[in-house]
């Protein structure tokens, strides 16, 4: 019998084994999980299951593929088995007494066919970037060795948060076959990322970890395994009254180290970035600050550190085979020369906002891992002349926001030295200053303000505002208070500042209390140095820029605590391998343009070291975070060139066209002509104009 052309070219049926589990909210099920298998959409498959039972309270935790590394296929029943070896409850049936961790460690077990100890159980591979740091350091390290046995060389990642340094060093190791790994940190409250990457990673299944923290006892370390010991620069460095290594720390001249990591240094950075961000606060406070920023006592051990010396075995005398350094913003070391090119590895704010780009481009149907970070847009703000006249400075008679936002006294007697010009500048960032209105009017369009224009008001449903002092944090919370402010009594005002506030993580509590889930709260976090490092609130979207800072280390390390990400994994609970992204920018407002827009073009030279043309370094830089700029009648869009003409000479010739045509002509003074006049770039713009 002859077969229809729809039977011969039969279409091929879609099937891919999956393994699933999904957790039921109520009291008989709490603790447990409902493992099972399908070749179906899992979604479509538990929702027709418990349809019957009209069971609605479910969430699936686990979307996996149950295939191994050779295409050989496991069944849900071998994944039960594997977790009742482990010990785990089989409770009825299909129903496992266990967490998501304990099933993952199983899957990685089935898929690799290794024995894995603890929860093991992530796998996944190295990102690109991540490869190529380890591909670097680990063909630097041997071409030195190849030249010299007995050479120490040293490597630069010069890495932004959320690289994963911790994961990538730990590779490094293992590819140069080390056994014994010493990571030296210039900021203890880091540890949990190294404990969690070494013990949770199927890569690093037996490796040890210790650290004075876990309680274990280095000088029994055991020779078999590899080994990471972690430890602060004062528990590891410190020294007697008379300058000899102090008695606890000599099991570690004892070691062979293979590698020794030293994580967030700064290069003599350390102690001028501590000084500009806590400057704000108490003496006390910030004594205390820094030195938990910083590692204790920091100040009476090891001066040699304020420039990087050539041999480590000056500050750290141990034995070791290697170098890695670790540093988010190592511009001294870059610019003074200490490591060459071909001993660094970048990984910038550019490059991971281009990664994101291209992986979208290239993969719009998967998660993109970098996703969730947001990208960061500036906009700047030129004050009223009233404003600016009161409290200006520098060659540009800049708008000085230490002066602007000056406070004396403390809790409820802190009040501002220009209270009234405080509020008036309150009333502008939510477009309610009577003059800014009527100049809207003239002009047919109302600027972007952060508190008034509806699509910049979600990023400020939680925020933090960087203020000069202590006395000016209570003076503003203060000042939100009163009667005539009832706008802002919207949101709870957490007080971050003083001794009073706690120190070092004890200030995150009362931010964490007040923001909660962060979906029905409204917050702004005044603060004057505290929680600008090392601290991670999701949940904030933007920062305001209210102080003077000198340093674009100092102002982008306080601008990037906005660009940690926010996202849901599991949104709607039938989807673990789904993300919602809840924060794909974030914002940083800034009230005084000439210095706002220096730090910019700075680190945007210093983010490119090699590349001779100013104006391209920094036009790489802004087209992943772009720059709009309000001049008191228009907000620009900036350019590179623009950026580096305000940042040199106080203006740009388009900002200057854009006021000349402005129906607010009237406002242009003569000193803004002088700088049309003087600029010929401005002058032949204006001629253009129609």
């Amino acid at each position: 019998m002859s077969r229809s052309i729809e039977d011969v070219l039969a279409p091929k049926p879609e099937g891919w084994p999956r393994i699933y589990a999904y957790s039921i909210d109520d009291e008989a099920h709490c603790g447990l999980l409902k493992i099972g298998q399908t070749i179906r959409d899992v979604k479509q498959r538990v929702a027709e299951q418990l349809k019957t039972a009209a069971i609605k309270n479910y969430t699936i935790e686990l979307d996996e593929s149950a295939t191994r590394d050779d295409g050989s296929i496991f069944s849900d029943h071998e994944v039960r088995a594997a977790l009742v070896k482990k010990g785990f409850e089989n409770t009825d049936l299909e129903w496992m007494r266990c967490d998501v961790s304990d099933i993952r460690t199983v899957l990685t077990e089935l898929r690799t066919g290794q024995k894995i100890s603890g929860t093991h159980h992530q796998s996944f591979p190295m990102r690109e970037e991540q490869a190529k740091a380890v591909d670097l350091t680990h063909a630097y390290f041997h071409s030195r060795w190849a030249e010299d046995m007995h050479a120490v060389p040293r490597f630069l990642w010069n890495a932004k948060m959320r690289f994963g340094k911790t994961f990538t060093t730990y590779q490094l190791a293992k590819k140069l076959g080390a056994k014994r790994v010493l990571v030296v940190t210039f900021k203890p409250a880091v540890e949990d990322a190294w404990q969690t990457d070494l013990e949770s990673h199927i890569a690093f299944d037996g490796w040890q970890y210790l650290s004075k923290a876990s309680g274990s006892d280095p000088t029994q370390i055991d020779g078999k395994n590899p080994v990471v010991y972690f430890g602060s620069f004062q528990d590891l460095l410190g020294r007697d009254s008379a300058g000899n290594i102090k008695s606890r720390n000599e099991w570690l001249h004892l070691v062979n180290w293979d590698l020794v990591v030293f994580d967030e240094y700064h290069f003599g950075a350390w102690r001028e970035t501590a000084k500009e961000l806590f400057e704000g606060e108490e003496e006390a406070v910030f004594k205390k600050e820094a030195k938990l920023e910083y590692a204790t006592a920091l100040n009476d051990v090891n001066q040699d550190l304020l420039v990087l010396s050539e041999k480590e075995t000056d500050f750290l005398p141990i034995t070791t085979k290697a170098y890695l350094y670790l540093s988010g913003t190592p511009f001294k070391a870059l610019a003074t020369g200490e490591f060459i090119e071909e001993q660094i590895f970048n990984w910038t704010y550019t490059d991971e906002q281009r990664a994101k780009a291209i992986f979208a481009a290239d993969h719009p149907d998967e998660l993109n891992p970098y996703g969730a970070l947001p990208q960061m847009r500036l906009m700047t703000y030129q004050m009223p002349d009233e404003l600016v006249s009161i409290a200006s400075t520098g060659e540009f008679d800049e708008f000085d926001l230490n002066e602007f936002f000056a406070a004396t006294g403390l809790g409820d007697f802190a009040h501002y030295k220009h209270k009234n010009d405080v509020q008036k500048w309150l009333d502008i960032i939510r477009g309610q200053y009577a003059p800014r209105a009527i100049e809207s009017l003239k002009t047919g369009s109302k600027p972007p303000f952060p508190y008034s224009d509806v699509r910049l008001l979600p990023y400020l449903q939680h925020s933090l505002w960087f203020l000069p002092n202590v006395a000016a944090c209570h003076a503003m919370a203060n000042l939100l208070a009163e009667k005539q402010n009832s706008f802002w009594h919207e949101y709870e005002v957490v007080v971050a500042a003083g001794a009073s506030a706690g120190i070092g993580l004890a200030a995150v509590p009362p931010v964490r209390t007040a923001i909660g889930s962060g979906f029905d709260t409204k917050t702004i976090t005044l603060s004057c140095g505290k929680l600008t490092t090392g601290i991670t609130v999701p949940q904030w979207s933007s920062i305001l820029m209210l102080r003077n800072l000198q340093s674009p280390e100092t102002y982008f390390q306080a601008a990037f605590r906005v660009q940690s990400p926010w996202s849901i994994n599991n949104p709607n609970g039938n989807d673990p391998n789904e993300e919602e992204i809840l924060k794909p920018a974030c914002f940083v407002f800034d009230f005084a343009p000439t210095r706002a827009l220096r730090q910019l073009s700075e680190y945007g030279m210093r983010l490119s070291p090699n590349e001779p043309n100013p104006e391209n370094a920094v036009k790489e830089l802004i087209s992943f975070l772009p720059v709009l700029a309000y001049d008191g009648a228009n907000m620009t869009q900036i350019d590179a060139g623009g950026i580096l003409d305000i940042a040199m000479a106080g203006t740009s010739a388009t900002l200057l066209a854009r006021k000349w045509e402005s129906a607010l002509l009237v406002n242009v003074d003569n000193d803004t002509l002088r700088r049309i006049m003087d600029n010929p770039d401005a002058l032949d713009a204006v001629e253009r104009i129609e």
